[in-house]
């Protein structure tokens, strides 16, 4: 059986525009530049292929938790989201005990060197009670750098983000621990001033967690995070598509003032996430999801979301007008960028690995393609 195929006849979104009646040339694991005589070939006419996406905030799926789930249940949530053409995940952990959020990393980091998730993520607990979302505010602290360097340790450098409130008492020097160890420093859960934001931005921090959400509403004379975290270049923004978290004036706000290379679209998603309505835990913190919102039990906040890329992917499509190019630089080729892993993953090249995704003309998930392997097949 040939190992090479030639996905042919697809509207394919590479980093240069958009190839009519184009292809892709897949050998074993890896997008080529030339097919072999005995290559397989695929007529994906009235399709489009993009790159896989890439998911940064996830903190669970399938009725599973990054967070807390055994090895099994964490790699039943990396395939949720694969289903559903998330090719690359890091895995999101919430607010728990320092010494259980470092045995976790342990745990996410034998998976991350495997290559079954590309990193770890700790949102929390380094965030302000003002803000706490769905965090136990019991177990929230300051980021002391102590601590933030105790949980890069744990995961064995396989740390690729900690959102922190950067206006607590040791914020700045917890950026700066960060960016010198190569982990990204976002901003978020924060209550902080427009001014103290700014001060972040230029300590080393470079992502808006989850923009909007969890943080101060903009103001016209104390414009607050959103303001700061919008304007500077050096920072990509964090967005959650969903209809939810964010209302669409808000959304195309966002994204039309931080521009197509600024933008990182996230699901945030919990153990809910292509599984459905019922209640959950987050952390120590009881969830329930209804027509697939999911809330606090206790006081009501959104707690995470049950969103998985494709649905964002068309929603920013269909309801938000962004072009297919604009949508696939947000899902794929940024947070590749911002993970490091841009020579891997993120776009269509020769000598990439061939994590694609094939969507219909209504973009609904007909086929998920990783490392040159069909997780869903299009035929």
């Amino acid at each position: 059986m040939a190992t090479s195929k030639v996905l042919a006849g697809a509207q394919v979104v590479l980093p240069t525009g958009t190839l009519t009646d184009g292809r892709v040339i897949v050998d074993g694991s890896r997008i080529a530049g030339s097919a072999p005589a005995d290559a397989e070939t695929l007529d994906l006419s009235g399709h489009w292929v993009v790159p896989g996406f890439v998911d940064i905030h996830n903190h669970g799926g399938g009725g599973a938790s990054f967070t807390s789930g055994t090895v099994e249940d964490v790699l039943k949530g990396i395939h949720t989201h694969r289903l559903h053409g998330t090719t690359t995940v890091v895995a999101s952990t919430v607010t728990g005990e320092m010494d259980f959020l470092a045995q976790r990393a342990g745990l996410l980091s034998e998976l991350a060197e495997q290559g079954d998730l590309a990193g770890i993520h700790f949102e929390g607990p380094f965030i302000s009670p003002c803000r706490k979302g769905a965090h136990s505010e019991a177990l929230l602290r300051d980021p002391d750098p102590a601590d933030v360097r105790k949980l890069i340790d744990a995961a064995r450098g396989q740390a690729r983000m900690v959102t922190l409130a950067t206006e607590l008492p040791g914020g700045i020097d917890s950026v700066r621990l960060l960016a010198e160890h190569g982990v990204i420093a976002a901003i978020g859960h924060t209550d902080a001033t427009y001014e103290q934001t700014a001060e972040a931005i230029d300590a080393g921090a470079t992502v808006a967690t989850h923009l909007y959400n969890a943080m101060p509403a903009l103001g016209h004379r104390a414009p607050g995070p959103i303001a700061a975290l919008l304007e500077d270049e050096r920072v990509t923004v964090e967005l959650i598509n969903d209809g939810t978290h964010l209302h669409k004036a808000a959304f195309e706000l966002a994204f039309h003032h931080a521009g197509p290379a600024r933008v990182a679209l996230i699901t945030d998603a919990m153990d809910a996430a292509g599984f459905g309505d019922g209640r959950y835990m987050l952390g120590p913190l009881e969830v329930e999801v209804r027509d697939s919102v999911a809330r606090l039990v206790e006081g009501g906040s959104i707690a995470g979301s049950t969103l998985t890329l494709d649905r964002a992917f068309k929603r920013s499509v269909t309801v938000d007008g962004l072009s297919v190019e604009d949508t696939v630089r947000a899902i794929s080729a940024n947070p590749a960028r911002l993970l490091g892993l841009d020579d891997r993953v993120g776009s269509l090249e020769p000598g990439k690995d061939a994590d694609l995704v094939v969507l219909d003309a209504a973009f609904d998930v007909k086929g998920v393609m990783r490392k040159g392997e069909w997780v869903v097949d299009p035929l």
